[in-house]
């Protein structure tokens, strides 16, 4: 499509845009005769990404940020090659992070222009490059050695004497330069050595400071690059192996768009699979967050990305691959024993901004007592450029000294994509075993995680969750996304329930597996890291609400289909049969609650009805309760609802001054203190705005007390009685909640509207009850967590906001009180206050 269009002149020093538009370059290049056995390159540099194609198919990806600004025409002209050729340059209007406007997290700037700098066909001097390299790692062990290695003395005059040999306009004298430096590299190390595993590398965020549809593009560039360097280096020489150029890579989403956009592409990825060179690891759909996603969400991320795996590549991945999402749940390693993954690699947690994690290589337990093997890349890194200084870190920082004796080093430019470039492996080449530096490898996951196996005798455990003493915050951020992921998750789990009722009954249903897929698939894509946890650009969120409204939709047609097909004779009216209702209930547990329901008039209607497990009954006639709410508004405007189960007593701004249990004297809400309390903060991060909330927000306590409607009683009983209220929130944000007690129930509801016009302010409620417990318990997936009330150490106060699911309960001996959510996930319980983060 791009070649059939009109092409107009352009130069050098043009700029183009705005931010995220696509402009084409026909280039025509001629290379003069002259230049006959010289190495010949087209270099493009701009502000903007770019890719190289040539015969409709993309060969080069173009990014000035990583490095990445030349496309090799050929290695020696020959007098057979072309001489005059035509490539085309996509160029995408943005940068390798998007077109923040100011800095890089903040909004992309709609109106920015990028620039062509250059343009040109030039002779690359591959003498010069490979003496530079020679320098460059010479002078870094002369730096960072130390006055006390007499190795960095030898690399210091070693660099001196290359000078004085080399005159810049004598190539012949380039030669001898190089033998100087040879000598140093080629003198090795003992057999006691650090080996370091360098893997190549190209974290892409899924969607994150650009949208999904560039992260297709960012792929394509990236892994063109990755192809294009195996092609130039199909075995690199070690002093003990002769391994291949690895490059590791994520996430079977993005192989799904590069196989559907790219085939081209695609097929010589395959190859390369093949070859044991491309190597898919990861396991999951999406590198998803490791904290927000239910139980039955994360199953299903190792479910779609371990059959794409085995559908495409002929395995499954025994890695599990997620460098960049913000903690990890105490559930994780048991869910990966449970898809076949017994190794697991992150380095997240070296961003903890209060504790150092104590371990690089180590077995997770998780809470039923599953143990992965785990390893953190000691350069704390996963995108590095192959320096001296790297590798020297990566032995220093190891805290894992003296147990094992190998660990890995991932190279490339990431988050933006970009990957490996040449001039990284060439440094290592340099480094494959000097005397003075850590020996330096080539290698795979799998070749990492055997030798660590084989050295694991002495790891030690870390039991329960990686907890990320940083981007708390993003268990709150953007509460649309939040409530549209735990939605979304709920519907698939009814579409499902019923959909498998409806094929157990043995009628013609045909279960609707591929729309189902298709609708996880969407649920999981917006489950990336930075999209359910929020912290992403405002395209990224519209598009997930996009996707978060079409699983909606169609499953509640799915749904429908089910019933039908399940109920359907039950669904027909009956002449002269009493009016009666379909009641279904798709949890595991017999329910007996009061439902809503539109009556004939159009007028809402309740009902009090019971319905077995994991099923359905027909009602005519609801049930009576044993006793009706009675709800009673006292002379000071408080009120009391009571329902023969609880009593709860409200003040004139719907705080509970009282909550019991009938027929006893306990008392839940703390001695003068109100609870469902809201509270306002400040919150004013170091720096990730939509990722953090700092400790010192908690200073800045202000309770929210402006009142715009006192309370008064919406529903006065019987079935259900309720009151509501309305409060202003800081400047200009309203909040409007009705209190909700229905007949038989052992819990109140807080129905919650909240209009948010704030800016750098964080709301939570708050409930002080009178219970005494050194920790909270707390929902996680297929299971639950106690994290501690207090703040003795360090690792304690570090979680002064955390995650949960569903639920979070604080007890003692006999009694408790617990709060239940449909939407939220930032949570924290200290000394006696649970709260949770609105």
């Amino acid at each position: 499509e791009a070649v059939r269009q009109e092409f107009r002149p352009a130069k050098v020093g043009d700029s183009f845009g705005p931010t995220w538009e696509t402009c084409w370059f026909k280039v025509e290049l001629s290379i003069p005769p002259a230049w006959a056995g010289r190495e010949v390159h087209f270099v493009w540099e701009s502000d903007g990404e770019g890719m190289v194609w040539r015969d409709a198919q993309p060969v080069q990806g173009l990014t000035k940020e990583g490095e990445k600004t030349s496309y090799i025409l050929t290695s020696s002209l020959k007098e057979t090659e072309p001489h005059s050729l035509t490539l085309y340059v996509e160029l995408a209007c943005n940068g390798l992070f998007g077109a923040g406007k100011g800095t890089m997290i903040a909004p992309p700037d709609p109106d920015r222009r990028f620039t062509l700098s250059k343009a040109e066909l030039v002779v690359f001097n591959r003498d010069v490059y490979e003496l530079l390299v020679d320098l460059e790692t010479l002078l870094d062990m002369a730096q960072l050695l130390g006055e006390e290695n007499q190795r960095s003395f030898q690399a210091l005059y070693t660099a001196n004497q290359m000078v004085n040999v080399c005159d810049v306009t004598d190539p012949s004298t380039f030669p001898a330069a190089r033998d100087l430096a040879a000598a140093i590299f080629s003198q090795r190390n003992g057999e006691s050595q650090h080996t370091i595993h360098a893997m190549g590398h190209c974290h892409i965020d899924s969607a994150w400071l650009w949208p999904y549809e560039e992260t297709i593009r960012k792929c394509a560039r990236s892994w063109v690059t990755v192809v294009r360097l195996m092609e130039c280096n199909p075995e690199l020489t070690f002093a003990c192996s002769q391994p291949r150029l690895t490059s590791v890579l994520l996430q079977a989403q993005q192989f799904e768009w590069v196989r559907s956009w790219y085939p081209g592409l695609y097929a010589q990825i395959q190859d390369y699979v093949a070859k044991g060179q491309f190597i898919p690891v990861g396991g999951t759909w999406v590198e998803m967050d490791g904290n927000l996603p239910s139980g039955e969400s994360m199953v299903r991320q190792f479910l779609q990305g371990q059959r794409f795996f085995q559908e495409q590549f002929g395995r499954i991945c025994s890695e599990f691959w997620l460098p960049d999402t913000f903690g990890y749940s105490a559930q994780l390693p048991q869910l990966m024993r449970g898809c076949g993954i017994r190794r697991f690699l992150t380095q997240k947690l070296s961003w903890n901004l209060v504790n150092t994690f104590p371990h690089h290589t180590f077995f997770w337990e998780g809470i039923d007592g599953s143990q992965v093997l785990t390893h953190f890349p000691p350069g704390d890194s996963y995108g590095m450029h192959g320096r001296v200084e790297e590798m020297l870190k990566t032995v220093k920082n190891n805290k894992d000294k003296g147990r094992v004796n190998h660990s890995a080093v991932l190279f490339g430019f990431g988050d933006g994509g970009g990957g490996p470039t040449q001039k990284m492996l060439d440094r290592m080449k340099r480094m494959s075993d000097t005397d003075g530096l850590p020996r330096v490898q080539i290698s795979s996951p799998d070749r990492l995680f055997s030798v660590l196996e084989k050295e694991s005798s002495q790891l030690c455990t870390w039991v329960g969750e990686l907890f990320l003493e940083l981007h708390n915050g993003t268990y709150t951020t953007q509460a649309q996304i939040k409530k549209g992921n735990r939605e979304c998750e709920r519907i698939l789990h009814d579409v499902e329930v019923l959909s498998a009722l409806a094929l157990a009954q043995g009628s013609t249903f045909q279960y609707p597996a591929s729309q189902l897929q298709r609708l996880w698939r969407l649920l999981l894509l917006n489950q990336f890291h930075d999209v359910l946890p929020g912290s992403c650009i405002q395209l990224v969120v519209e598009d997930a609400l996009q996707y978060y409204t079409e699983i909606r939709r169609a499953g509640a047609q799915l749904q429908e289909e089910a019933v039908r097909s399940l109920c359907g004779e039950l669904l027909q009216p009956k002449s002269g049969s009493a009016e009666s209702m379909l009641v279904l209930n798709t949890l595991p547990w017999e329910r007996t609650e009061v439902i809503s329901r539109t009556g004939p008039a159009g007028t809402e209607a309740l009902a009090l009805v019971t319905a077995p497990s994991m099923g359905y009954t027909i009602v005519r006639e609801p049930s009576l309760p044993p006793q009706p709410v009675t709800v009673v508004k006292q002379e000071d405007g408080s009120v009391t609802m009571e329902n023969g189960v609880i009593t709860v007593c409200l003040d004139t701004m719907g705080r509970l001054t009282s909550l019991r249990l009938a027929h006893s004297e306990r008392e839940s809400v703390a001695d003068g203190c109100c609870a469902n309390q809201f509270a306002l903060f400040d919150d004013v991060p170091l720096y990730w705005d939509a990722w953090d909330v700092m400790d010192y927000h908690l200073e800045t306590r202000k309770p929210v007390t402006t009142l715009l409607k006192p309370l008064e009683i919406t529903l006065a009983g019987d079935l259900r009685g309720s009151a509501s209220f309305s409060l202003r929130i800081g400047k200009s944000s309203t909040l409007t909640q009705e209190i909700i007690l229905d007949a038989t129930c052992p819990y109140i509801r807080f129905l919650t509207q909240v209009e948010w016009k704030e800016s750098h302010k964080f709301l939570k409620v708050e409930f002080p009850v009178r219970v005494r417990s050194t920790n909270a318990t707390y929902e996680i997936q297929f299971g639950h967590l106690q994290r501690p009330t207090h703040w003795n150490t360090s690792w304690d106060w570090a979680r002064f906001e955390v995650w949960a699911h569903k639920w979070m309960d604080l007890s003692e001996h006999g009694f408790g009180v617990a709060l239940l959510n449909d939407s939220k996930y930032g949570a924290s319980a200290h000394r006696n206050v649970v709260s949770l983060s609105l």
